[in-house]
């Protein structure tokens, strides 16, 4: 998500998110805060075996989006988890346990494929609205000379009130 320039760092209550789970995708992955990096673009953990959440954001059920990022592959730990985003099925269902215990169950209402420069970063990281959740990254080809990818897979999902 190198081109998506997050929002602002603002301080939003709520219990962070934990683990993420697909289980369609048998997708299962630690969720750590994160922040803003030197770039203005959301930091993203290194290792594409751990999620990143927004800290700035919203936490899981408060209003906005919960944003979470991770790398769709990295040179250290291989192809990610997240790589597994693109084969996700509107209706899928969504986890996200937070540190005080929670579960947040979400359906996903959209998976969609957008060139990075094109990326509608003030909707991803809205923090007002109905609560979502924004699950996003990196897809399409792979472009050496600037070192990523030319696309982000952006899942979102809406509660689903269970």
């Amino acid at each position: 998500m190198r081109d998506a320039t997050a929002p602002a760092p603002v301080a939003i209550p709520g219990s962070p998110p934990a683990r993420l789970t697909v289980a369609s995708l048998d997708l299962r992955m630690p969720v750590v805060p994160v922040g803003v990096a030197d770039d203005g673009t959301m930091d993203i953990p290194p290792r594409a075996t751990d999620a990143g959440w927004y800290r700035f954001g919203p936490a899981p059920g408060a209003p906005g989006n919960t944003v979470i990022a991770a790398h769709v592959d990295s040179w250290v730990t291989g192809i990610g988890p997240f790589s597994r985003l693109r084969d996700v099925r509107t209706g899928a269902s969504v986890v996200v346990e937070s540190k005080d215990g929670a579960t947040h169950r979400y359906r996903v209402v959209s998976v969609r494929k957008i060139p990075k420069d094109e990326a509608p970063v003030d909707q991803w990281f809205a923090r007002e609205g109905d609560p979502r959740l924004v699950l996003v990254t990196c897809g399409g080809a792979w472009q050496p000379e600037i070192r990523h990818y030319a696309d982000n897979v952006v899942v979102v999902a809406e509660p689903t009130g269970a």
